[in-house]
């Protein structure tokens, strides 16, 4: 079974991770979905980086 990662933020940026086979993909309520990734790390990092934007 895939393990999932929540990061708690905004509810319309609600953001989980979860394992496809060798690979992580971070997804979000509001339908962004990250690249899919071999270390979990930059998938959390992917997704953290769509809440915060740079710039903002």
């Amino acid at each position: 079974m895939a393990e999932q990662d929540e990061t708690n933020s905004s509810p319309e940026h609600r953001t989980t991770t979860t394992e496809q086979g060798r690979f992580c993909v971070a997804r979000c309520a509001c339908g962004w979905r990250g690249p899919a990734r071999r270390a979990r790390s930059l998938a959390r990092a992917d997704a953290q980086a769509h809440f915060n934007p740079p710039g903002m």
